[in-house]
């Protein structure tokens, strides 16, 4: 009795479960920027932050469904929420959908991340090693800063998504959500 007593004293508490739940009405009166890019609690992001990355991910989609907005940012973004949930071919497929026109993409080059990505997802490392090789020759432009909503500047690091494809490399067989992760890709590198 005392050694049963013992053992259930030393097991761990189970986790509670996230609260997963948000007011849709709420979440549909916003704009994109409030629903999409205010951070860290903002729109869909809340859900994301506590762990709820399928709801996240569904509500991203309802989201871009209700106000008729396919900007491929939110696809982009359900598809990160569909890797952290798992749900690598509904990522992938999302992901997919974010590449641009190559003769617009020649400065920043947003399509070698997301090739990169989706290799990295696929288990291609073949292909996830020509997509950074390919990104770090996107030449550096004269002015690589951007201001923030509160006035700040900051000097990106270049090229842009380096951090992450890298972060794919060094924790190659990991998860998306580890990854992705700040124990992975440098968090300095914007």
């Amino acid at each position: 009795m005392i050694e049963a007593l013992l053992l259930a004293a030393a097991q761990p508490e189970p986790e509670a479960e996230p609260d997963c739940s948000y007011d849709l009405d709420a979440m549909l009166t916003l704009d994109r920027n409030a629903f999409d890019q205010d951070i860290p609690d903002g729109g869909w992001r809340g859900l994301s932050r506590d762990g709820c990355y399928e709801e996240a991910a569904e509500l991203i989609r309802t989201w871009r469904h209700e106000k008729r907005d396919h900007s491929s940012i939110l696809y982009w973004h359900e598809g990160q929420m569909r890797a952290y949930a798992g749900q690598t071919e509904e990522a992938v497929a999302l992901f997919r959908r974010t590449y641009t026109a190559p003769e617009n993409d020649g400065d920043f080059g947003w399509n070698h991340y997301v090739s990169g990505t989706i290799a990295f997802l696929r288990g291609d490392r073949e292909a996830l090693t020509a997509a950074i090789d390919r990104l770090s020759k996107i030449p550096e432009p004269a002015n690589n800063t951007f201001t923030r909503a509160d006035g700040t500047v900051v000097q990106m690091s270049w090229p842009p998504n380096m951090n992450v494809l890298k972060g794919f490399e060094a924790c190659w067989g990991k998860p998306y959500k580890d990854a992705y992760g700040s124990a992975c890709t440098d968090p300095l590198a914007l």
